[in-house]
């Protein structure tokens, strides 16, 4: 270290925040040559992440603005922004910032290079009050290195002679140039000794630190507005040590913004024309959506693409929240790829498909979420999760992206999701909420169609045998479904005047019940003491998807019920349109002041539900209503074009930024709901819901298929079994089956069988019993409890 080192004090800086997840932009370029991802909100760079989409390394970048009379002003508070697209489905964008006491105007385009790991933002700073030189402007840059605000050291220095700015946290380096050159600079400890300190309380930069190690770190720099050029160029450039970080910044300078600027429009501009399906009205919310999605596609992991480049209600969570929304969950992934394939991107989909392959576990199913390499980041198994991906490679072949040879390839995927299914399904550890245990329609939905699916592929890859238990399985759940989760008769049915609906999910101790209404659910996000509910009084829009997997028809009287009563308890009215809560009670949102959600609050609307309910509209026949639902979810877009996970549905709150009808602080964009937006438009077109499976909706609403079996399982007790069936016990080992009817003396018995799928199971002869007889049976084998068990026969 040279003796001339000046050390920044107030080591280490305060507690580091990430900022606002409410994005105007999020960009990238399509070259494998640059893996830099980039948001912009608020007028500012927010998050740039490198080297992967999962990995943030700054906070935010934004110009700081002093002048005569002790003037102050920072970019992202002190001015009105405006953001608009670089050029129609190309996401780079030209940020442009007006001083709100009319003494200045900031305009930037933002973009990244092709050809290298670097960031470039075009600058043009003008004086609307008073003479250029009487100016002075400052850029600042908070890094977070590896998703991590701590742990970051910043210094001054040079490359082959040009000044520069570095940081760095262990194997990633970022380097801050300009092309106008660095008139001073200074790095120092966030909240004590950086830049907007210093130029907050003196007006000007009197401090000139040169090294600021381990902590929570800011890098400012002045721009020498001396020139006579109207713009200058700021690069961001990474690498593994500052000299690579360095030199890409200077060879990305030295090649000139304009040349990056036609090479990234010129590639995303061929990669719209080149998509195989477009809507008669292309612009819009349309074009934006293929582009904030397509860009979230990781470069070092082809296929991978995190749920949004974004971390909810940011501004309150620091490092201890490592992922935010930037790690993949397979259902948004699959959801995503959906859209793409809406908009006519196949490749696209098919590296979705290999990528999802490639991240399997070896029991067949995909974490809950997980890093971009495959590594799982929460621990939680939700069913749909593992039954999604085998609908998926269904819609991409039946949309032509893979062909023959792909299905032969995916196979091997299927065949092991089918297996953990059958193994483990139908409750699920998590809904697609990820909150609760139980009977989900969502997960239900899923899996049922998954295991058609998959039968179909097992005919097609000559394992036939393997075919008729899924569809047996299937079979079974199906016609068990209304069992589960269609609550009878209660208070809530009474009072929205329907004799039954579908509840939001039942736990699995309530399938031995009578009815859902048994049971309890735990709701997750709500303050002790307020979240245990009975099953039958919570409801949701996931009911929908029995109709949009094909499970049930749009006007079949159950769904015709339970749609009354989600209207009733989850429908809120907004200057958009209208829009449903995920389900009532919920806590996933704001507090009743707007303050961040953190751990409680009040679950808001959800744009992504207008669209699935435009979809059940679609497939109700009433296109008109769907439209008009299409035009809501389009209303819902931010300032930039982006879609909210969430949007506020309570009176404004200005003080917090939060108006009704318009984006929370919630993730933004959501990829999920962008995808939503993408096949709505596509449905629309075709006149039917794009990616319905064929095989439920030909199997149980025109075939009227049914099962001769009713399956009992260690973790899905029956206590009854229709008149009529076979009682099927399926184990996860061999077992000998010891059983009596009716309290007859003498047992019979019966051997198990394999499923070929890893279980094994024994059917009971129970076809011929009366309404009301008594299956009593007793399992004898390998790790199972000495105990009897009973089923009744009913109607």
């Amino acid at each position: 270290m040279s003796e001339n080192t000046r050390w920044a004090p107030g080591w280490p800086g305060i507690e580091p925040r990430w900022t606002s997840s409410a994005k105007q932009g999020v960009g990238s370029s399509l070259s494998p040559g640059s893996r830099v991802s980039f948001t912009v909100a608020h007028g500012i760079l927010n998050e740039i992440y490198y080297p992967r989409t999962d990995q943030a390394c700054t906070r935010d970048m934004e110009m700081l603005v002093t002048g005569p009379d002790g003037f102050f002003s920072e970019e992202k508070r002190d001015t009105v922004h405006r953001v608009t697209m670089i050029a129609p489905g190309v996401p780079g964008y030209v940020l442009e910032n007006t001083c709100d006491r009319g003494r200045y105007r900031i305009q930037k385009e933002v973009i990244t290079d092709p050809a290298r790991e670097v960031l470039l933002q075009r600058t043009a700073f003008t004086a609307l009050d008073g003479e250029r030189d009487t100016f002075h402007l400052y850029a600042l840059l908070a890094p977070h290195i590896g998703n991590r605000g701590w742990g970051n050291t910043a210094w001054v220095g040079d490359y082959k002679g040009e000044g520069m700015l570095f940081a760095q946290r262990e194997s990633v380096c970022l380097a801050l140039a300009c092309s106008a050159g660095w008139k001073r600079s200074s790095v120092g400890f966030v909240g004590v000794s950086d830049g907007w300190q210093d130029l907050s309380r003196n007006g000007s930069m009197t401090a000139a630190w040169t090294r600021a190690e381990d902590g929570n770190v800011a890098l400012t720099a002045e721009v020498d507005l001396c020139t006579e050029a109207e713009s200058f160029v700021v690069a961001v450039a990474f690498g593994r040590n500052a000299a690579e970080a360095g030199n890409r910044a200077r060879a990305s300078l030295s090649d000139g913004f304009e040349h990056a600027r036609r090479l990234y429009v010129d590639e995303w501009t061929k990669w719209q024309e080149g998509r195989a399906w477009h809507p008669r009205s292309e612009g819009g919310l349309f074009t934006t959506s293929t582009a904030v999605v397509r860009a979230h596609e990781a470069k070092n992991s082809p296929g991978g693409m995190i749920a949004s480049l974004s971390i909810p209600w940011g501004s309150s969570k620091g490092d201890d929240d490592l992922g935010g929304y930037h790690l993949v969950w397979p259902r948004d992934l699959v959801e995503s790829a959906g859209g793409l394939l809406a908009a006519g991107a196949k490749e696209e989909t098919r590296r979705v498909l290999y990528y999802l392959q490639s991240t399997q576990e070896a029991d067949g199913h995909w974490p809950q979420n997980m890093w971009l390499d495959g590594s799982a980041y929460w621990s939680g198994i939700q069913m749909d999760e593992t039954a999604l991906p085998v609908l998926l490679v269904d819609l991409a072949a039946r949309e032509g992206a893979i062909k023959e040879a792909g299905r032969r390839r995916l196979w091997p995927m299927v065949r092991r999701a089918a297996r953990f299914i059958v193994q483990n399904g139908p409750v699920t550890q998590q809904d697609r909420w990820e909150e609760d245990s139980g009977y989900s329609p969502f997960t239900l939905a899923a899996e049922i169609t998954a295991l058609l699916v998959a039968a179909d592929a097992a005919d097609d890859a000559g394992e036939g045998g393997l075919s008729g238990y899924l569809r047996e399985t299937a079979d079974a759940w199906y016609d068990r479904i209304d069992d589960w989760i269609y609550a009878r008769g209660n208070d809530l049915a009474g009072r929205t005047g329907v004799d039954g609906y579908y509840v939001r999910i039942a736990p699995p101790d309530v399938a031995d019940a009578s009815s859902p209404a048994g049971g309890f659910v735990p709701i997750k996000n709500r303050a002790p003491g307020q979240s245990l509910q009975s099953a039958a009084s919570i409801v949701s829009p996931d009911a929908l998807s029995l109709v949009r997997f094909g499970l049930r028809a749009a006007a079949d009287p159950r769904i015709v019920n339970t749609v009354r009563v989600i209207d009733a308890l989850l429908k809120v009215d907004t200057p958009n349109g209208p829009a449903w809560h995920r389900y009532n009670d919920d806590g996933y949102g704001e507090k009743a002041d707007g303050s961040p959600f953190d751990g409680t609050g009040i679950g808001r609307a959800w744009p992504l539900i207008t669209g699935e309910r435009a979809h059940y509209e679609l497939a109700a026949g009433r296109r008109s209503e769907a439209e008009a639902l299409c035009r809501t979810l389009e209303s819902c877009a931010g300032d930039g074009g982006l879609l909210p996970e969430q949007v506020w549905d309570s009176d404004d709150i200005p003080g917090r930024g939060l108006r009704r009808g318009r984006p929370t602080g919630s993730a933004m964009p959501l990829l999920w709901a962008h995808a939503e937006y993408l096949k709505l438009r596509r449905s629309l077109e075709d006149g039917t819901v794009f990616d319905m499976p064929a095989a439920a909706a030909k199997r149980y609403l025109r075939e009227g298929r049914h099962s001769a079996f009713a399956p009992w399982r260690p973790n899905q007790k029956c206590r009854s079994i229709p008149r009529g069936s076979t009682l099927r016990v399926e184990l996860p080992q061999e077992a000998v089956i010891d059983w009596t009817a009716n309290g007859n003396q003498r047992a019979a018995v019966v051997r198990s069988r394999p499923t070929g799928w890893g279980g094994h199971l024994a059917d009971l002869p129970t076809r011929e019993l009366a309404e009301g007889a008594v299956v009593k049976f007793s399992i004898k084998g390998k790790e199972f409890p000495e105990k009897e068990f009973s089923v009744s026969i009913s109607r």
